[in-house]
């Protein structure tokens, strides 16, 4: 039995040989080839991330598209922005990028995206879900039927498509943290070749025990990065995730930025490259956890849209909305004028542009940015009730406060515009049994004052359903 948990919102996720394994994957691409006859889906790009079980993974999933008649053109072990790149070059219809991402050694994953760059939809994954468990295609295709299948390499375009993009000529010193991800078998070359001269690189060989640190780059796991910085004085810090579609900055001084930290910086490029003409109906995205440091720096410049968490919605909202830039406050951005997808490996080429054109440290630019203070408080909540939780402070707080947003979840704007004093958000997680509160205020003492506020009023709705049970 293939377990439906296994198909979440953004991609298709399990521990190996639990949740996963080869077996469910060959039935994952008899799946995809089954939508796509009817679809008319015919070409598919597959790439796969470092970990010792993708390649079982990625050979499985190949075998039931091409049973099923896909063509299939594999790149083998990739970043996700080199597997991301074939598909939009070659105008494939399919990517798919076998990886768990961020997540400990013993996952694995499935992320699908179309050919021009953009996620599936949760729409699509729960059509694939629902053909994949109703067992539609068994593969039994024709001889003649069976798709073709054939190895290629896109790394050398892919750096020389983006070294075709930037004339850099920076001269400052840059330190890129691959933690024994994928990107450590591109990101140098890619720095280099844009013209970053001074690039050191820290646990570039791909190991999938990631012993080095973990595979996600939170501000626990970068003291490596952080130190390295100190000691060789360099200008600035990047650290990847395990497949290369994440990236968290260090500035000169050490300090671990947040993404709306970095995204201001590079969006305030972007903006005064288009002009101020243009800049002023250009489109930033940003999800509804980013910080209102967005609002405050890049509001008065461009139009800012507030988009639901994820990198689905992200991509998506990018190519509907014609973005300069899109920002997610886990690290994923998006730069349409480049690719429509979330590659990390941009983000340190356009913060190298940055700093090639000011005299200015990054860590004083980011000292120059407002200060906000933001929290997230994690309340268990049972999945039977917590749905009916969220309707339920939906109703009452959209009835109490005036500037309620329901993007994605219940986010109640405190103030106004530039008077905007801070921001509450409550989501209810799609795979946990919890329900998130985030808050943000312009001092720590009105964002506890919030935090408690809104735990309170959540705790109490939740006791009281669970009295009902």
């Amino acid at each position: 039995m293939i377990s439906p948990l296994i198909f979440r919102r953004y991609d298709i996720r399990g521990i190996y040989n639990r949740d996963i394994s080869a077996e469910v994957f060959l039935k994952i691409g008899l799946g995809l080839g089954a939508l796509g006859h009817d679809r008319g889906w015919k070409r598919v790009v597959v790439g796969c991330d470092i970990r010792n079980t993708s390649g079982a993974l990625a050979n499985a999933l190949t075998a039931g598209m091409l049973a099923s008649g896909l063509d299939v053109t594999d790149i083998g072990v990739s970043t996700f922005g080199i597997c991301a790149f074939a598909g939009w070059k070659l105008k494939k219809d399919i990517v798919a990028f076998i990886t768990a991402s961020h997540l400990p050694p013993e996952w694995n994953g499935l992320k699908l995206y179309y050919g021009e760059g953009i996620a599936f939809s949760d729409d699509d994954m729960r059509t694939l879900r629902d053909t994949v468990l109703s067992a539609s295609s068994d593969g039994s295709s024709h001889w003649e039927e069976v798709g073709d299948h054939h190895e290629i390499s896109m790394k050398e375009e892919y750096v020389e498509h983006l070294a075709s993009l930037f004339d850099i000529h920076y001269d400052g010193k840059v330190i890129l943290d691959c933690g024994n991800g994928c990107m450590g078998t591109v990101a140098l070359d890619v720095m280099q070749k844009a013209g970053v001269e001074h690039v050191d690189v820290l646990f570039p060989n791909p190991d999938c025990r990631f012993p080095n640190r973990p595979a996600e780059p939170t501000a626990e796991n970068l003291s490596a990065l952080r130190d390295s910085v100190l000691r060789e004085n360099a200008d600035f810090g990047a650290a990847f995730d395990g497949d290369g579609d994440r990236v968290v900055f260090v500035d000169d001084r050490g300090r671990v930025l947040s993404a709306e930290q970095a995204g201001v910086v590079v969006a305030r490029e972007i903006l005064r490259s288009v002009g101020e003409t243009d800049a002023k109906d250009a489109v930033v995205l940003a999800n509804v956890e980013c910080s209102m440091l967005i609002d405050a720096e890049i509001g008065r410049l461009a139009v800012v849209r507030r988009i639901p968490v994820g990198h689905t919605f992200l991509t998506r909202e990018a190519s509907r909305f014609k973005a300069v830039l899109g920002i997610e406050s886990s690290g994923h951005f998006v730069i349409p004028e480049i690719f429509p997808f979330d590659d990390a490996m941009l983000m340190p080429l356009k913060m190298a542009d940055v700093l090639a054109d000011t005299d200015k440290k990054l860590s004083e630019i980011i000292d120059e940015l407002p200060k906000f203070h933001k929290h997230r408080e994690n309340i268990k909540c049972p999945d039977e009730i917590k749905f009916e939780v969220m309707r339920t402070l939906e109703e009452r707080l959209t009835a109490e406060f005036g500037n309620v947003e329901l993007t994605d979840g219940i986010r109640i704007v405190i103030g106004d515009g530039s008077e905007q004093q801070g921001w509450v958000l409550i989501r209810a997680s799609n795979t946990e049994p919890l329900i998130r509160i985030t808050c943000e205020a312009r001092s720590r003492e009105d964002m506890l004052k919030q935090i408690k506020e809104f735990k309170k009023r959540t705790e109490d709705v939740i006791n009281a359903l669970m009295s009902g049970i």
